[in-house]
This record gives C-alpha cells, sequence and structure tokens, in this order.
C-alpha cells in the first residue's frame, strides 16, 4: 500500500466522502488510490479556487469537514481567495496540497519553477498546518488533519504532502484520535448574561454567530427573547441560516454604514453568541469604525470556539425560559410581481417561487440589498452568504451545496462582478448535474464601487475613476458563457421573463443560469 492509498483510507474511514480537486503531477498517487478505495467521491475542478469554495459549501450543508487536494504551491495560491472565505465562515475543511519530493536541496528547490514554501504561503489562511516527512507517517498526518478540521479552535487545516511520501510504502490507514469536545462557558459567565438581560433596559440585543443560526440553539435564542423581551439579531454576512416560515425570526444588522451604525444606536446591552464585536467592513472618513453605541456594554456568552448552543440552552434554563413558547414567522403567500424589472419586483418574485427546502446562496451584493428581508415568510430555507469578502465564490459554494443536499433546489444569487471571478463554477455544476439555478444580475458594472466612491468622500468622480467600476466594454455574455460550459442558459429582461425562468429552473433538474438583464 502506498502512503496515498493510507491517506485516502484513512479519511474515508474518517467519514470524508467528497474530495474537490484539481491535481497534477504531485497528486498522481492519490488519484490512483481513489481506484483502489471506494466511499470517497472526487470531483474534477477547473480552477482550484472552484474546488475550495465547493469544498466550503459541501461542508456547510453537510455539517462535517469537506476536502479539497491543490497541487503545489501555485494550485493553493489560486484557491487562497476562497480558503479566506472559508476560514472567515468557519467552515470544517482539509485541504491537502502536493509538493515536491522531499530531500530537495535549497539549490534545487530554487531551480524548480513551481518550488515553494508552501506551508508558509497556508499559514495566514490555514488554523492548522503540518508538512507530512514519510509516507509511513502520512496516514497519521492525515488523521491529525481531519481531527484539526474537526475542531471548533482549528477549523481550517492545510496537511502538505511531498510526493514522495505518497509514492512510497506505508503499513495502512490509521485511526483518527478523539476530537476535542467544545468547551460550555461557565457558569459565572451564563450567571453575568442573565443578570443583564433580566434587567428589563429598554434596548437589549443578543447577536448570533458561528453555528448557533439554526437548529435547537436558534429556538433557545427563541425562548430567551420571549422570556426577557430582548432583539435577536445576527451580523451582515453569515455562513448559513435557517430562516423562513415556521423558523425563529431573526432581524439582521444591514450592511451599509450608517444604517449599521442606527441599528446599534441605543441599544444597552449587546451579548455575543458565537459572534465577535460588530465592526464596519471598512473605515470611512469621519465616521466610528466599531458599530455599538458608546454607551453599550458588550456581554461575551460565548466566543466561536466554544459551545454557543450549550451556552444558550444553559442561559435559557438559568432564566427559567426553557418552556417558553417562542414565536415563528407566519407564512405569507406572495403574489407574482408584474411592472418594471429591478430589485423590488425581483425579492417579490423570489419570495413567492422559494421552494420549501431550497439553498439560497447571496452574493449579489447591490441589487439583492433587499432580498433577505423580502424572503422573511417564504417556506423554510437556508441562507448561505460570502463571509470573507474575496468576492466570485456565491457558484462554487451553490456547487458544493447541491452536492451535499442532491435532494434540495439550490438558487446562486449572484453579481455580474462576482461570477466573472470564477465562471468555471458552471462547468463543475455540468459535470455533476447539479440542481443549480445561477441568477446573475447583470447590471455591467461593479455597482458597490460607485457607491463607494462617495462613502469615502470621493465626490464628483471623473471617467477614468468611473471606469475601474463599469463592465460593459466589452459586454460579457452569461448566456452563451453558461451555454459553453454545458448549462442551460437563458437572458431575461421582464418580470414575466424572469418568474418564467425562475419556475422552470426551479422545476428541471440540472443546472440553469439565467442573465437578469438590469
Amino acid at each position: 500500500m502506498t502512503g496515498a492509498e493510507s491517506l485516502v483510507r484513512t479519511l474515508v474511514a474518517g467519514g470524508v466522502e467528497v474530495c474537490f480537486t484539481n491535481p497534477g503531477t504531485s497528486e498522481m498517487h492519490f488519484v490512483a488510490a481513489l481506484d483502489h478505495v471506494d466511499g470517497m467521491r472526487c470531483v474534477l475542478s477547473l480552477f482550484e479556487g472552484v474546488a475550495v469554495g465547493a469544498a466550503d459549501g459541501y461542508a456547510r450543508m453537510a455539517g462535517k469537514p469537506a476536502m479539497a487536494m491543490l497541487h503545489l504551491g501555485g494550485g493553493l495560491g489560486n484557491g487562497l481567495s476562497n480558503l479566506h472565505n472559508a476560514q472567515k465562515a468557519r467552515t470544517p475543511l482539509l485541504t491537502v496540497v502536493g509538493d515536491h519530493a522531499t530531500g530537495l536541496t535549497r539549490d534545487h528547490a530554487a531551480g524548480i519553477p513551481s518550488g515553494m514554501d508552501i506551508a508558509a504561503a497556508a499559514r495566514p489562511y490555514s488554523d492548522w498546518v503540518r508538512v507530512a516527512q514519510t509516507a509511513e507517517g502520512l496516514a497519521g498526518d492525515g488523521a491529525a488533519a481531519l481531527v484539526a478540521a474537526n475542531s471548533a479552535a482549528t477549523p481550517i487545516a492545510t496537511l502538505v504532502a511531498p510526493a514522495d511520501t505518497s509514492w512510497n510504502p506505508a503499513p495502512g490507514p490509521v485511526a483518527l484520535p478523539p476530537i476535542p469536545v467544545r468547551q460550555r462557558p461557565s457558569s459565572e459567565r451564563i450567571a453575568e448574561v442573565a443578570k443583564a438581560l433580566r434587567s428589563k433596559e429598554p434596548a437589549l440585543l443578543v447577536l448570533l454567530g458561528a453555528d448557533v443560526l439554526r437548529g435547537e440553539a436558534v429556538r433557545d435564542a427563541g425562548r430567551i427573547a420571549a422570556s426577557t423581551g430582548c432583539r435577536i439579531a445576527t451580523r451582515a454576512h453569515n455562513a448559513r441560516i435557517e430562516r423562513g416560515a415556521g423558523r425563529v425570526p431573526l432581524e439582521r444588522q444591514p450592511y451599509p454604514i450608517d444604517q449599521a451604525l442606527a441599528f446599534y444606536r441605543g441599544v444597552k446591552h449587546v451579548v455575543l453568541v458565537g459572534s465577535p464585536a460588530p465592526v464596519a467592513n471598512f473605515a470611512y472618513p469621519g465616521k466610528p469604525f466599531v458599530l455599538t453605541d458608546p454607551a453599550s456594554t458588550l456581554h461575551v456568552l460565548s466566543t466561536p470556539e466554544e459551545d454557543g448552543a450549550g451556552a444558550l440552552a444553559a442561559l435559557a434554563a438559568e432564566l427559567g425560559a426553557t418552556r417558553e413558547t417562542y414565536r415563528t414567522v407566519d407564512r405569507v403567500e406572495t403574489g407574482l410581481p408584474t411592472g418594471a424589472l429591478g430589485a423590488e419586483s425581483i425579492a417579490q418574485a423570489l419570495a413567492a417561487l422559494l421552494p420549501e427546502g431550497a439553498i439560497v446562496i447571496d452574493e449579489s451584493i447591490t441589487v439583492g440589498r433587499n432580498f433577505y428581508n423580502a424572503t422573511r415568510a417564504a417556506p423554510s430555507h437556508d441562507w448561505l452568504q460570502n463571509m470573507g469578502g474575496a468576492i466570485g465564490v456565491g457558484m462554487s459554494l451553490a456547487a458544493g451545496a447541491a452536492l451535499a443536499c442532491p435532494g434540495r433546489p439550490t438558487i446562486a444569487l449572484e453579481g455580474d462582478g462576482c461570477a466573472l471571478y470564477m465562471p468555471q463554477s458552471l462547468w463543475m455544476q455540468a459535470r455533476e448535474n447539479l440542481h443549480v439555478v445561477n441568477v446573475i444580475f447583470n447590471n455591467r458594472a461593479y455597482a458597490i464601487l460607485k457607491g463607494e466612491l462617495g462613502n469615502v468622500g470621493c465626490s464628483n468622480p471623473g471617467r477614468r475613476a468611473l471606469d475601474m467600476t463599469e463592465l460593459d466594454r466589452p459586454q460579457v455574455d452569461f448566456m452563451g458563457l453558461a451555454q459553453s460550459m454545458g448549462v442551460a442558459a437563458t437572458r431575461v429582461d421582464s418580470v414575466d421573463a424572469f418568474t418564467g425562468a425562475l419556475r422552470r429552473g426551479l422545476v428541471e433538474k440540472g443546472p440553469h443560469l439565467i442573465e437578469v438583464m438590469l
């Protein structure tokens, strides 16, 4: 048995079912091992950023680590933007990066065009990094990496595997060590938060993040809100929220700086549950970076590394709210829109047509500012967002999510500028026959940047500045691009055409793309 086969067998036994990859010479023994080991599906990507983004989407929906296998430092470099996004989302992700064989001298490595210090490149984007030294130890290194990816403290694990550690003989797979258990906050901390919530001050807010935005954790937050009168909310961007009819309603902090400041104004106590303290995405001249009111008191119920769900359950018990009836969203039937095609009519169409159990990937940036609020009372669904700000992840997230949940339709809401970063995602969707409806909002611009020019004080921008925000010379044919990659596509410029195309895409299996001309 080779080191590569021992690693694959170890990962399969540890629950890894899918590997997203764009392999090269150094990974050929891993590719060959897939022929000898049942239980791991290998999904080819045309670009490493897509492989990592798809692994992120898969892990968010499957609730367990996915694997991305990349080729050398260049392949890792191509995937770093989405590794950054996954790290900000705290996604459990295992990245295996093939390297040149061990024993190369510094002079040898300097003469190889693709030679580089892969571990050094990975460290800023990974919570755990290791370079394998021998084929005999590769399976153990893989087991340690998988345990790290399952840990809340180190969810992004990168293992560098030199080529000879994969081709040399190895004794066989190894068992995984125990996975660290998340620690629940102390009883003193829970009592301190309970005291603040009992104060009955007029403005109390519990800010949820990390993995407490679904399941019993959200219901416990609803019980706490019913008992104390506090508001419960999320940050502007979240990895995954369970929402819609029958679920606990959650406010969401607005993205624009002035609206975000107003959201927290006057709030006396902010309780953080798996969320960092709220700050702006960017600094703006003359405006504060910290979003909370200067008079607010911050209380940390749990950090992202701790057991947030357990902390909410303990807080509900401390408040005597474990049997409290929590509020849920009532289903509101929304009629199909009429009139002009625009952000409001598109939001209304989504609210009307979103099916039960849908997975929505929201990277719509400017056009989609109101989509979240408009779909509040739609049938129950999951809502995923770009957590790291490295745009272009939306359609690859959708591919991974659809592969993790094949019985659920997935909708990717994508700005045209974002879609152009990694259009190769469409090829993966077609190759794997995934049920994804990609909705591309084509306003032929980085529209958000036009607003940001004003926000940072650059008034009256000239032609050269505006040229950096426009995508109209030449115009991109998204319908033709999708069709060239095997994805059924249509272009719409009216409300009726959009609702018709969305209906078809949600019913017909396989990937679809709707180019919305705005």
